[in-house]
């Protein structure tokens, strides 16, 4: 019964998993059009990933890196299937989002 999964849930996690990859397409193509580095989202998604799990305030980050870092890490690797495929989804909009902008660019269109 615990490892049963009902069509509500698999409704919630699918719009779930599109809504991040429609925000992170979004967030990373304004920000590709107005900084023209396009694949720089893409490489900061993890730090913000490893934000949205952590569980831990920022300032610890600070005043006791190690344990931070290694309670963040901890967090990561023990988040379900469903998350990650959540937290992937995002990661591909970022990725689309590169390529529709260098798409974009080569046909000529001069974003900001």
């Amino acid at each position: 019964m615990g490892g049963e999964i009902t069509l509500v849930q698999l409704i919630q996690h699918t719009v779930a998993a599109i809504l991040f990859f429609v925000i992170f397409f979004g967030i990373s193509f304004i920000l590709n059009m107005f900084f023209s580095i396009t694949w720089f989202i893409s490489f900061v998604y993890p730090v913000v990933v490893l934000l949205i799990v952590d569980n831990i305030p920022m300032k610890y980050y600070f005043t006791n890196p190690v344990q931070a870092l290694s309670t963040a890490f901890t967090n990561l690797f023990n988040i379900t299937l469903v998350d990650m495929v959540i937290l992937l989804s995002g990661f591909l909009g970022t990725i689309v989002s590169a390529v529709v902008i260098k798409a974009l660019r080569n046909r000529g269109y001069q974003m900001f």
